[in-house]
């Protein structure tokens, strides 16, 4: 296989985009991608969308986006893998360079939906988790995730605090990011203090409701090197599923499809966990973040609270986790938040996060998963 790096990067602001349609949220961001790579064609389009049928009634959105971004025809697809569909377009597009399938591959992730009411949208949302298992007896991603919180508290001790901590770190470091929906600090009485959702999740423990793209171009390490392009290539990747209920699982405070794709992308890029020196990872609630450092293995089993709470995951910490704001604070627009994790790595180890660049970033770590942990995607970066 070739080696592959990431030549450019694409986002926009996040947020309610009420005056936007789909295809602009998603184009914008894929010129600004091309234009960073310094390239105007691509060979292949990859999108990652999760329901855009349901939120906006449009699907086949690789014939209409390759069309409206003005690069057809070309070959495109869209993938889907619930709230992980960008991480697997961006899989995909490492296959089609890696390969020699395509040289040049634009990778992008969307989804818009603000355009649908309340009901719809968790409606939307639901159907990655299990219909007949779960959804059909009332529960929703929040009810999901406060079982999950609740098994963790329980067995480990983790505290109500320890979760608000989470959101009080990524909300400091989505202060920074420009490009962030949420972007102001929060304080751990007002995350305690904030609506209560599901017990004992509140409304600030949970991702937001956003309209927002991402996109990415990636190509050969030889191609990146010619063009005089940071090389920032793509050494580890990991893809695993577990049950999509949480019902079917040994234990219900573990993520095991995370556990079994980190261990994958360590092995590929053969690093460990000690060897990130940044992550972004899917905080779609303060627990998941919690549940994900012990299953990527930057905190033992039990202690994903003790770490935010002690600053390991905090910018200057150990492992600087979500440094963008993560989904908490930067938004989560389910099929757009893979690639969107990837153009915060890039930018880290090339140097130009801003306010929230992590000192000496060299190897950071993208972690995507879909619905409770039913499927999950890890990418490893490295700069030379």
């Amino acid at each position: 296989m070739r080696d592959v790096a990431v030549i450019g990067v694409g986002m926009t602001p996040w947020g309610e985009l009420w005056e936007k349609s789909l295809r602009t949220i998603f184009v914008e961001p894929a010129l600004l991608a091309l234009q960073d790579a310094g390239v105007d064609k691509v060979d292949s389009l990859i999108v990652g969308s999760m329901s855009s049928g349901l939120f906006v009634g449009q699907e086949h959105l690789a014939s209409l986006l390759a069309d409206y971004l003005g690069h057809g025809p070309i070959p495109a697809a869209r993938v889907e893998s619930a709230c992980a569909s960008g991480a697997l377009a961006l899989k995909m597009g490492f296959i089609e360079v890696a390969s020699g399938l395509s040289d040049i591959v634009l990778v992008g992730g969307v989804e818009k939906m603000t355009d649908v009411n309340g009901n719809e949208a968790t409606y939307a949302l639901g159907t990655a988790a299990d219909q007949e298992y779960e959804c059909f007896h009332g529960i929703t991603f929040p009810g999901l995730y406060s079982l999950i919180a609740r098994a963790h508290m329980e067995r480990y001790g983790t505290t109500r605090e320890q979760l608000a901590m989470v959101a009080v770190k990524n909300h400091a470091n989505g202060a920074k990011n420009p490009l962030a929906q949420y972007p102001f600090p929060v304080t751990v009485d007002a995350v305690l203090k904030s609506v209560l959702v599901a017990d004992p999740l509140r409304v600030l423990d949970c991702s937001p409701i956003t309209d927002g793209a991402a996109a990415v171009v990636l190509a050969p390490v030889e191609t990146a090197k010619k063009l005089k392009k940071p090389v920032v290539k793509i050494t580890g990747l990991g893809h695993a599923t577990d049950t999509i209920a949480l019902s079917g699982r040994k234990d219900i405070a573990w993520l095991e499809a995370v556990h079994l794709a980190g261990k994958q992308a360590y092995k590929m890029a053969g690093r460990k966990p000690q060897d990130i020196h940044l992550a972004e990872v899917h905080d779609c609630f303060t627990i998941a973040e919690i549940c994900i450092t012990e299953a990527l293995g930057f905190a033992d089993k039990g202690q994903g609270g003790p770490a935010v709470d002690r600053g390991l995951t905090a910018l200057g910490g150990k492992i600087p986790v979500n440094p963008s704001g993560g989904l908490k604070s930067k938004g989560h627009p389910v099929g757009a938040t893979g690639v969107a994790q990837v153009v915060e790595v890039v930018k880290q180890l090339r140097g130009e996060a801003g306010e929230r660049q992590v000192k000496g970033a060299r190897v950071g770590l993208a972690q995507n998963m879909g619905g409770s942990g039913g499927s999950c995607l890890v990418h490893i970066f490295e700069s030379e």
